[in-house]
Parts: C-alpha cells; structure tokens; sequence
C-alpha cells in the first residue's frame, strides 16, 4: 500500500500542475485577472520547490500543456472546421503544440531543481533563481524557430500594479517580476519554507516601484479622424469565387460611407492579389479615397516572386504600400517538411514572400506604422518605428481572425496591442474582420470598440504620441540581450559556484 502512494503521488502533483496551468490561462483577456496569473504560476512554484530535476521537468511540462492547449484550443477551428482535418487529428495537433512549447519550461524548471540540489540557495536566492529560469523559458519560446509567444505570462499584466512597468522592461521583464512574485508567494505558503521576510521585500519592492516609477514619457501630437472597417466575412466565404463579388461590393460600400480622415482595412479584406482586380473596381476605390487616403489589405507581388500579404494606399497623398515580414508558421509559411501537413488543410496563400520594407505612413499631421496580424506580438521588431524624428505616432493593426472564431482569440489578440500600447506609450488602432475592431490610447484604455461578428465601420478619434519610453531606447539598442544577461547571470553564478565547490572538495 505505502508503494503504491509513493507512485501516485507523482501524478497527483502533475495533475495540480495542469490545473495551475488551466487557470494560468483564465488569467487573461477576456478575465483580465492579473492577481490569478500570479497565484497559478505560485501553485507551480510551490510544487517544484523541493522537487527532483526529473519530477520538475514533469510539473514543467504538465503545467506548460494545461496553460497553452487551453490558451491556444482555438487552432483547432482552423484546422478542423475551415481546414478539412478530422477533429482528433486537430486537437491532436493542438496537444503537440502546446506540448513542444511546454517543453522550454520543462528543461528550466530540471536546470533550477538542478541547481538547487548542488547550491541548497536560500529563499530568496530560490525566488530570484525561479524567475531567471521563468525568463529563459519566455525568451526561448518568443526566439526560437522564429518565436511563438502568444499568452506569454506577462501579458496577464495590462491591467494591475505590474503594468507600470511596461514603459520600463516590456512583456518579458513583467514576465520575470511576475516569475518573482510569484516565487515569494510561495515562500510564503510553502510550511517547509516560511521565508516572511524575503518573501515580504520582494513584494513590497515590486508594489513600492510600480507606485513610484514616473509613466508620461510621451507627448500629444494632436488628434486624427479613423474610420475602421470590420466587414464580417465568414472564413468559409472568403474565399469562395461565386461570393467574393459579393463581399468586394459590401466592402466598397463600406469605403464609401466612411467618414474619417483615414480609412483602415483588415488584413487580406481583398482575397485576391491586387493585378487580378477589375480596373473598374480599383477606380471605384480611388474615386472613394480623393479627399483621405484608404489603406486596403490585399496581396502584391506575383507568382514567380511570390505574393506578400500587404496594405496598399489609394488616395491623393504618394503611393504607399506595407508588406508583412514576420509571417505566421503554418499559416503563412511553411516550415521545412511540413508541406504535406499544410497541404491537408487547403488554407489559401500559405506560403507567402515577406515584405521588404516598414516605413511608417504619414497622414494629416500624423505617422501611422502598420502592423499585419501576427506582427504585434514583437516590439523588438519594430521598436526602429518609434524613435526618431520620424517616429510614428499611432500604431494599427490590420487582422483576420475569422480563422479561430470569436471566443478567446479576439480579446487575447486586443491584450497583446494593448501590451504594445503601454510599452510605447502609442495608441494602437485595429481593424479586423470579425473583431476586435477597436481604439486604445497610449494609456492602453479602450476608447471605442465594435462588438464582435458584426458588419460596420467604427468611426473614431485617436490622439497621437511622440517621444520614447525607457524601454523602447534600451531595446532599440540592444535587442533582448539585457533580458537574456539577467535571465542568465544568477543560473550561471550558482553553476559556476557548485563546480568550484566541487573542485575544492
């Protein structure tokens, strides 16, 4: 009988960290409750406390699987519903993802356990240490095989006291502040450790700080008129030949009653590459675009270069036009040997060519810097963009999320510009297909929104903003490193000691 605990008790603490995971997941958007992200990542803390390397690998991984298959389950409608792929094969498909990114907090939590068997640190060396390995787990998932960090921990934080430091650090150093609080969470609760006063300097540091750190970095630049389109094409129609003459003159209409001095367009709100449009139609939308200019997502590009999923401008002002660059895997481009993979499902445009150049789009006294759906995830993509003399001063979003649904997608992919919004202090536009069409200011505060699957135009005011935050400057200058230099300073100190200890022993 005492066997047979012994065995379960293993998969008892494997099954705690799933649920952790589970509710790591509520903690974002449409919840917003930063305080659950830092209680379900203390559950996790406090179960690999003392846990053997290969037993913490576990916790890892099971709480990696439960936060991401249901964070990310949405993939499922893509694959299944618009893709043809039997249901199992999908949600399979989710399980593997979310289990290879998983894997990062796996091999971290094995390396702390590891170090903690050599080092035997104090409490508040453990609670530091938990939040450098944390940070090496979100740094590797947002770089490696060109990134995917969607629901990095961090962005749970747009709301609450760790969102004053945004303009400072940026999501991945919330992501390890939140690691830390978490950590003196359960030093706190752990019986065994009980380490009050670590545990309460850190948590009243990191409070004290989010009061005291100065925020308005940035100053008005006056106030610009957008009307943002949201057509609401379903996925299964987008592409159809016998409605896409159908949905092109719902779309003219929908240009031709906006009122704004800049009209916006979701993201490919044209299915078809632009040299394959009636000219007649392309006329009707430069006649629409005389007095301001239309920003309308298509495709350019040609079948022997390959078709970049773009915006082009029609109107008075020069001719512009943005292609994306960081494309989406699977979706956009098509990792080598997986082509068989990506050919199941049908999906249109899946290997696309990557846009050349990111220049902003200036417009009434304003610079607007385009980003093209996934693109948002990666400030240091496009930090370039808001330093300078010819900064932007708004950053949009252009999207089609029609792919995954309504329910969850939308409101975590409003989380990540509102993320973006705080770390540049810029307000950030959308416009989407089926939603969120919406306008947050530089404060990251929601000032209009159309509800979801609904046809419309959203008509709205945005002020724009110049001047750089603390973390724009560092991160323009040098990148991640300075997050990968703190998240690897105290593992390699620990590891450094443990081998002199032993050379000395």
């Amino acid at each position: 009988m005492p066997h047979d605990s012994l065995k379960a008790a293993p998969r008892v603490a494997f099954f705690a960290a799933l649920l952790a995971g589970v509710l790591h997941t509520a903690a974002f958007a449409p919840l917003d409750a930063w305080w659950l992200q830092i209680l379900a990542l203390a559950g996790l803390a406090a179960l690999s406390w003392s846990a053997t390397p290969r037993r913490a690998a576990w916790l890892g991984a099971g709480f990696g699987l439960g936060w991401l298959s249901s964070g990310l389950w949405w993939l499922h409608i893509s694959m299944h519903q618009f893709g043809g792929i039997p249901w199992l094969l999908a949600a399979l498909a989710v399980l593997l993802l979310a289990a290879f990114l998983s894997s990062y907090y796996a091999v971290m939590l094995a390396l702390l356990a590891q170090l903690r068997l050599r080092t035997q640190p104090g409490a508040g060396l453990h609670a530091l240490l938990f939040a450098s390995v944390w940070l090496l787990a979100e740094l590797l998932r947002a770089t490696v095989f060109g990134g995917f960090p969607w629901l990095a921990s961090g962005y749970a934080h747009t709301t609450g006291p760790l969102a004053a430091w945004a303009p400072w650090v940026g999501i991945y150093g919330i992501s390890a502040l939140a690691a830390l609080a978490a950590a003196a969470l359960a030093a706190l609760a752990l019986p065994a450790v009980r380490a009050w006063r670590p545990a309460a300097a850190v948590l009243g540091l990191l409070t004290a700080a989010a009061l005291l750190l100065p925020q308005e970095f940035t100053r008005s630049t006056g106030f610009l008129k957008v009307s943002l389109l949201q057509p609401n094409v379903p996925q299964d129609q987008k592409f159809d030949r016998e409605r896409i003459d159908g949905n092109l003159e719902h779309l003219a209409q929908l240009i031709e009653s906006a009122r704004g001095q800049l009209v916006l367009t979701p993201e490919s709100v044209v299915p078809v590459p632009m040299a394959y449009l009636d000219p007649d139609y392309l006329l009707r939308l430069q006649a629409a675009s005389v007095d301001r200019p239309l920003l309308l997502g298509s495709f350019l590009g040609s079948e022997k270069e390959g078709f970049v999923n773009s915006l082009q401008s029609f109107g008075s002002l020069p001719s512009y036009n943005y292609g994306k660059r960081h494309l989406l895997p699977f979706g956009e481009f098509i990792p080598p040997g997986f082509h068989w993979f990506v050919r199941l499902m049908g999906i249109p445009m899946d290997d696309q060519a990557r846009g050349q150049h990111q220049r902003a789009f200036a417009v009434a006294g304003q610079r607007l810097r385009p980003l093209i759906c996934y693109e948002d995830l990666f400030g240091e993509d496009f930090v370039a963009s808001v330093r300078g003399p010819e900064a932007a001063t708004v950053l949009a979003n252009v999207s089609n999320l029609a792919w995954f649904g309504t329910l969850m997608v939308q409101d975590q992919h409003l989380q990540f510009s509102r993320m973006r919004a705080l770390e540049f202090q810029r307000p950030f536009i959308r416009s989407t297909n089926t939603g969120a069409t919406a306008v947050l200011d530089h404060r990251a505060e929601l000032t209009a929104q159309l509800p979801p699957a609904q046809a419309g135009v959203l008509e709205a005011e945005v002020e724009g903003r110049q001047g750089e935050t603390p973390y724009a400057r560092w991160l323009y200058a040098l990148g991640l490193w300075p997050l990968w230099l703190v998240a690897l300073a105290l593992p390699l100190a620990l590891a450094w000691r443990a081998q002199a200890a032993r050379r000395a022993s």
